[in-house]
């Protein structure tokens, strides 16, 4: 099995075509090392962690791009966040026992996808809503992208418990003197294996897909495990539940014990820790008092 975290992009030079190939192994390993993820939940959270590296490759941005889901069904949430630099994190929450049929849209139940994107620099969001229409993540964001982008897009997703992988293809603006090339490409593309997405090196699927294609190759990119969750982040979640609330908490139990959902850190504050919260807040509010 290939052990690669990365992403390559290529392009077929005379058809106007762009691809992308994603594989995960250590990343998705470390994703899914705090949570018991039944097979089926596993599969389809690892399809979105690739989508959102894929998606992420084909936009201009600083910040981050989400995909998540969630509604009515056994699978209650999923959501997954790429940053610009491939800085990936996922999770999903579910419900047991699972039903026998275990399609996506039977354990989204009424839902839809959203895709939020979020400018680092101005914190400006775009956020699109994308409808549950085919069988398969992959469809659901092809049909997203035709028509809300104007883009014919293709997308290829495959997980398992040792690795993720995912196969972006996609009509770029402009003419095309090869009419049939994105037909014929695309077929190609669609003979892909989950076994061969998973377990092969990038370069060999490009060429056993596209050796009689013009094909040009680019360095591939990494792709890491990246959490952004802080001590100080969940001491201004504590600081909005409010100081009588806290010190109730603390009185029952003898501290607070916030664990994240992604990476699986735990963060404990005492009686001093909740204070010397509660007092920079004052400190705060009364620094920008104007008088």
């Amino acid at each position: 099995m290939s052990k690669t975290d990365q992403l390559r992009r290529f392009l077929f030079d005379k058809a106007n075509i762009r691809g992308e190939i994603v594989q995960l192994n250590e990343v998705w390993k470390t994703m899914e090392a705090n949570h018991k993820y039944p097979a089926v939940i596993r599969q389809y959270l690892g399809e979105v962690v690739a989508a959102s590296i894929l998606l992420s490759a084909t936009i201009k941005f600083e910040g981050s791009l989400t995909i998540q889901a969630g509604g009515d069904g056994p699978l209650s949430l999923m959501v997954v966040e790429c940053r610009n630099d491939f800085g990936v994190r996922g999770v999903a929450k579910f419900k047991e026992p699972l039903p026998e049929q275990t399609d996506i849209k039977t354990l989204l139940g009424k839902s839809n996808l959203v895709i939020t994107i979020e400018q680092a620099k101005t914190s400006e969001r775009y956020q699109g809503i994308v409808a549950l229409e085919g069988n398969s993540i992959a469809e659901f964001l092809e049909t997203y992208l035709h028509r809300s982008e104007q883009l014919e897009t293709r997308i290829f997703l495959a997980a398992d418990e040792h690795a993720v992988g995912g196969l972006l293809l996609q009509q770029l603006p402009g003419k095309n003197d090869d009419e049939d090339s994105w037909d014929r490409i695309t077929h190609l593309g669609s003979t892909i294996q989950a076994n061969e997405l998973l377990g092969l090196d990038d370069r060999e699927i490009i060429h056993r897909l596209y050796h009689e294609e013009d094909v040009r190759l680019f360095e591939p990119e990494p792709v890491h495990f990246q959490c952004s969750c802080s001590r100080d982040k969940v001491s201004k979640m504590l600081r909005s539940i409010g100081e009588q609330e806290a010190a109730d908490i603390i009185k029952e139990q003898g501290a607070i014990s916030v664990d994240c959902e992604f990476c699986g850190t735990t963060y404990a504050f005492d009686e001093i820790d909740i204070a010397e919260i509660y007092a920079s807040q004052i400190h705060s509010e009364t620094g920008t008092t104007r008088h």
